[in-house]
């Protein structure tokens, strides 16, 4: 772990999408956050140790979907799988797919693997998996301000973790999609799915991924706009998170941090420290993981 110094910093953003606004002062005190996401070989031995099954191993709870058709109750998990050909980018459901089988041990689905991938984020995990795990080793999740703070990496009012510019001279510094998103990948930073953690240079804090490769779950319940604020974990704020109409319906949603591997310059320009999305507590994807905070 790496030990993040307390104080004051510019959290959010007035320049990028709404949810990021309004950029205000924060002040966090000092903590101790994972320098990367945690892997499937980590994952792999928390399983191992406790018998702990994930939700997207699990068949769901008819009573928590009512009228939901059984076949979207059996243990599944949502996948991305790119169209072979350009698609309007007003519907997400072109490329994200609700697969049965499909969980942190089968990535893509059945037949799929992690035996190469033993260094690559763990995915397919709910916040509530992501709790456990953290719980296990005495730990948590981080807020989103600690979050925030720590993928800064000491810049004030810089566009990425590493100034303001995406590619720096060419250089790709973290892993995102390059290319017309969802049908072509150039893969020109050399990945097309997730990458084993530190195959980027770290920020300025040493951690490693906090851009791109997987989106992250933090203890932050979420709200449209920040409003001034820095975090939000109280009761109130987890009943303010629901938002019925969302995809999400009657569940309560956290904020997720730093964008992954499928943020594009033409669709999803997440991945920034401001960037921030909500998450459903039930929800597991091939692009969301984790790191523990103490």
């Amino acid at each position: 772990m790496v030990w993040i110094p307390g104080g004051t910093f510019a959290m959010g953003s007035d320049d990028h999408y709404r949810e990021e606004a309004p950029a205000h002062p924060c002040t966090v005190e000092g903590f101790w956050i994972d320098r990367a996401p945690v892997t499937n070989a980590q994952f792999q031995k928390f399983v191992a140790a406790t018998g702990h099954r994930t939700q997207a191993e699990c068949p769901a709870d008819p009573a928590d979907y009512p009228g939901a058709p059984p076949e979207r109750l059996q243990p599944a998990s949502i996948v991305f799988i790119a169209p072979d050909h350009p698609v309007p980018l007003d519907d997400p459901y072109r490329w994200w797919h609700y697969v049965p089988g499909a969980s942190w041990r089968h990535p893509e689905g059945p037949g799929s693997a992690i035996r190469t991938r033993s260094h690559h984020p763990v995915v397919h995990v709910t916040s509530g998996d992501a709790e456990a795990y953290a719980a296990w080793l005495g730990k948590r999740l981080p807020t989103e301000a600690e979050w925030e703070r720590a993928a800064r990496g000491g810049l004030e009012a810089r566009a990425y973790a590493w100034g303001d510019e995406l590619e720096p001279g060419g250089r790709h510094l973290a892993n995102v999609w390059q290319g017309p998103f969802p049908h072509a990948n150039s893969r020109a930073d050399g990945h097309a799915g997730t990458s084993p953690v530190g195959s980027y240079a770290p920020n300025g804090y040493g951690l490693v991924d906090m851009i791109g490769n997987v989106w992250e779950w933090t203890a932050s319940w979420y709200r449209e706009g920040h409003g001034g604020g820095c975090c939000g974990a109280s009761e109130q704020a987890r009943l303010a998170s629901i938002d019925p109409g969302s995809e999400h319906g009657g569940l309560p949603r956290r904020v997720v941090k730093g964008g992954s591997f499928l943020c594009a310059p033409s669709y999803c320009r997440r991945y920034r420290p401001a960037a921030r999305m909500a998450q459903g507590i039930d929800t597991s994807t091939c692009h969301l993981g984790f790191r523990c905070a103490v």
